[in-house]
């Protein structure tokens, strides 16, 4: 079991993978799980457009 950082909803995780990224089921925002022990997400880098270089 795990919080979202940004709603504070309980978010329930069979396996946690840090570096895992998840959806908070409740607000929407995707989380990296950070650590597995014990569980704790933060919210996920955004990705940033790749211009080839």
């Amino acid at each position: 079991m795990a919080v979202c950082p940004e709603c504070e909803a309980e978010i329930e995780l069979k396996e946690a993978i840090k570096g895992e990224i998840v959806q908070c089921p409740d607000c929407g925002v995707e989380l990296e799980v950070v650590s597995v022990n014990p569980v704790e997400l933060a919210p996920a880098p955004e990705e940033e457009e790749d211009w080839g270089e």
